[in-house]
């Protein structure tokens, strides 16, 4: 323990006096240095952790936890009722749904675009899937009306780029159509739109569209097929054991994909920009200790009388040394205060206003999203306080080199 001996004289030390004005001017720059480093980590973890956490909840959001497909993928999965009802019997399924996934062209007032249509069973894909549940207009009643033109539930962002508004008619064409002697023929048909939904997540949002499962397996000609059986699991963390049971059940004849390996890519290089963001800015934790170092190797300098008097009074070697480490402790957990106060003030502030607005056509998100974590906090003071610490071990060894006799003999 650090007695109050050791404590007043390091705190005395670095209340500098008049004519030592620049070892006053050096702490402070010490401190700023420590502060500075805290609050770089702190905010860059937090954009990290926002990214991905952000990222990772709308996929969830928008796609399953594990998607059974047939291994051949020119042919769809004709008994895909039987294999729901498998499937939904199995542990830790909380919701299963057959899918008919087509890439087709979206031909409205505006032009056309390459969109992912979804056909669905709505209740299924209300119980797996939460993009649904966010419309701004609209009705999903209207996809299970047989009479009229079949109904479609567009993006927001998509509604934009096509100039579509609700109960607006629009051709969807599927551009692998049927092949005949002279080419290829697209299929096309006219889809009414029933709803517009918008999740914040761009790339949902301007390429995606759902219609009934019927009406899409009409437009394909596809017959009652699907071409994915889509799970949701009560814990997405199973996802890479439910999809080997998954494989288990429905035979050898399927394969299998998660919401993790979909996206493995993504949250990897979430991860390594995380380790380069810690090691980057960590070096501004450097430029603080070295500061600490400075200061301290000058106050040694400018302090030797002293440090000889104290000696001479009987003041032991290792009290000489805890006053230095006291004293580089002292810059460090000030700087570290101030760093964690101003860290966690602007991420919550920039989090909860949006302050850093982003391209959503590039980043896939409208906002840079802050979400800073107690844990970080914790760890990146420890690693400030020790590397604070380790500055402090040679100016503080220095000190007690110190020979009171050959300081004192002309004094």
């Amino acid at each position: 323990m650090i007695a109050s001996f050791e404590l007043f004289v390091a705190g005395r030390y670095l209340r500098a006096r008049r004519k030592e004005k620049v070892i006053s001017v050096i702490t402070v720059i010490a401190v700023i240095g420590v502060a500075a480093g805290v609050t770089a980590l702190i905010i860059s973890l937090a954009v990290n952790n926002g990214f991905q956490n952000t990222l990772q909840r709308n996929m969830l959001a928008a796609t399953a936890h594990v998607n059974i497909l047939n291994k051949d993928p020119g042919v769809g999965i004709d008994d895909w009722r039987n294999l729901v009802e498998k499937f939904q019997r199995a542990p830790h399924v909380v919701a299963v749904a057959p899918v008919l996934y087509d890439q087709v062209i979206f031909s409205g007032s505006l032009g056309r675009k390459l969109v992912t249509l979804k056909g669905i069973d709505m209740r299924g894909e209300l119980a797996t899937s939460d993009t649904l549940k966010h419309l701004k207009s609209g009705s999903l009643e209207l996809l299970k009306e047989d009479s009229g033109l079949p109904g479609v539930i567009i993006g927001s962002k998509l509604a934009q780029d096509g100039g579509l508004m609700l109960n607006s008619v629009i051709t969807v064409i599927d551009p692998q159509g049927t092949l005949t002697p002279s080419g290829t023929v697209p299929h096309s048909m006219r889809f009414r739109v029933a709803g517009i939904f918008e999740t914040n997540f761009f790339d949902v949002d301007d390429t995606w569209a759902y219609a009934a499962i019927g009406a899409v397996q009409k437009l394909g000609s596809t017959g009652d097929v699907a071409n994915t059986v889509e799970m949701k699991l009560d814990n997405p963390d199973l996802a890479p054991e439910m999809a080997r049971e998954a494989l288990r059940i429905a035979g050898p004849h399927y394969s299998s994909s998660t919401w993790e390996e979909q996206n493995a890519q993504l949250f990897h290089a979430l991860q390594l920009e995380r380790v380069v963001t810690f090691i980057t800015i960590g070096l501004i934790e450097v430029v603080g200790a070295l500061n600490i170092f400075i200061t301290l190797t000058m106050i040694v300098l400018t302090k030797y009388k002293d440090i000889a008097v104290l000696m001479s009074m009987c003041a032991r070697r290792g009290q000489i040394r805890r006053i230095f480490v006291t004293q580089g402790a002292m810059i460090g957990v000030i700087g570290i205060a101030i760093g964690l106060v101003i860290g966690y003030t602007f991420c919550y502030f920039a989090g909860q206003y949006h302050w850093i607005p982003l391209d959503e056509t590039v980043y896939a998100l409208s906002y840079v999203p802050f979400e800073p974590r107690i844990l970080d906090g914790f760890w990146i003071a420890a690693a400030a306080f020790g590397v604070s610490l380790l500055a402090t071990l040679y100016p503080a060894r220095n000190a007690t080199r110190i020979t009171p006799v050959e300081v004192l003999r002309y004094e």
